[in-house]
């Protein structure tokens, strides 16, 4: 009985060498998934123009958003502290302030760290961003 399995389709017994290896046919599909969309890719012509435009428009939509959300939600804290506390409508009024404040901060940090990940910061030129000076870093020295 040791290493041979039936067959769940009724088919022949199958040996445990016999078995394939489902990493390598993931990785076989995963190679032909990266072809064909290389192949889309090159196919594609070049719209650097189109591309600009549409970066331009996604930057625009953000900053109007990070200013319109900041805005409501001082708003809305403020509304709800003055409920809490009867302080109408002196709470709303604070929060309006701060909240602009706020989406004023996001759309600066959007303008000037354009091309960056959401929390990274800029480094002097030369100097790897994910470097601290903790004394290590994680690039292999040879």
């Amino acid at each position: 009985m040791g290493g041979v399995f039936l067959s769940l389709a009724g088919g022949p017994p199958m040996d445990e060498r016999d078995s394939q290896d489902p990493f390598r046919d993931l990785g076989e599909r995963l190679d032909e998934a990266r072809r064909r969309r290389q192949s889309a890719r090159d196919s594609r012509p070049d719209d650097d123009g189109a591309a600009a435009n549409r970066d331009a428009l996604g930057l625009a939509f953000r900053i109007g958003l990070e200013l319109v959300v900041a805005v409501g939600v001082g708003v809305g804290v403020g509304w709800a502290l003055d409920q809490w506390l009867g302080t109408r409508p002196w709470g709303m009024i604070v929060l309006l302030f701060l909240g602009f404040g706020a989406g004023m901060w996001n759309v600066y940090r959007a303008v000037t760290g354009m091309g960056m990940a959401m929390g990274t910061k800029r480094g002097k030129p030369g100097q790897a961003e994910h470097a601290k000076d903790t004394g290590w870093s994680d690039e292999d020295e040879d």
